[in-house]
């Protein structure tokens, strides 16, 4: 790949998923390059491990959300899924440079920042924000003034009025050096903060 090609401006592939009753909205950095794509949704890459971790906590099965005898997640299943539970999803740039040919947040430069303001109010339920890792957890922060909590802790802020909760996730990716159990874990204290589970 070349120089000009890797360091494109590339536009969010998705719309934001914010379902009626929306109680968390869960932010990554930006989705994997489509070729890495097993679905048409957030999480897409069959390496991540996001639909595994809901997996284990909603339903003590981390493969409930693949599709049988694929290499893929159900689209539909992940869906009604977040639905029925109030989640919603989006990241936390609408667009980026890749500055290699990978979905490593390492190499992924934030050209324009999402404006979670337009997507916390149009679901006012909502009074928890969730980052899914490092870089989404900085972004989030910079645009809202307010800290950077350690790993699976939390910090208040005010979002017009809105008493909320910034959480900072461990990434669902393999790459972060945190069993899938452990994982799990971390975001089922998170779900029972929240009185989601």
């Amino acid at each position: 790949m070349s120089d000009a090609a890797a360091r494109a401006v590339e536009r969010h592939p998705l719309e934001p998923f914010l379902p009626d009753g929306c109680r968390l909205l869960m932010l990554g950095s930006f989705p994997p390059e489509r070729r890495r794509w097993s679905m048409e949704f957030f999480y897409p890459n069959f390496n991540n491990d996001m639909w595994r971790i809901m997996g284990l906590i909603f339903h003590g099965d981390r493969d409930c959300f693949v599709v049988a005898g694929g290499r893929c997640f159900d689209r539909a299943a992940v869906e009604a899924f977040c639905a029925e539970r109030g989640i919603g999803l989006y990241d936390t740039a609408s667009e980026v440079r890749r500055l290699a040919g990978n979905a490593s947040d390492k190499f992924l430069e934030v050209v324009t920042p999402t404006d979670v303001r337009v997507l916390l109010r149009t679901v006012p339920a909502c009074h928890a924000v969730a980052a899914t890792g490092e870089k989404a957890a900085v972004t989030f922060a910079a645009a809202f003034g307010c800290e950077v909590p350690a790993v699976g802790r939390s910090v208040a802020f005010a979002f017009e009025e809105r008493a909320m909760r910034f959480y900072r996730m461990p990434s669902s990716s393999r790459a972060y050096p945190l069993s899938l159990d452990r994982k799990a874990a971390v975001y089922e204290g998170m779900f029972r903060a929240e009185g989601m589970l």
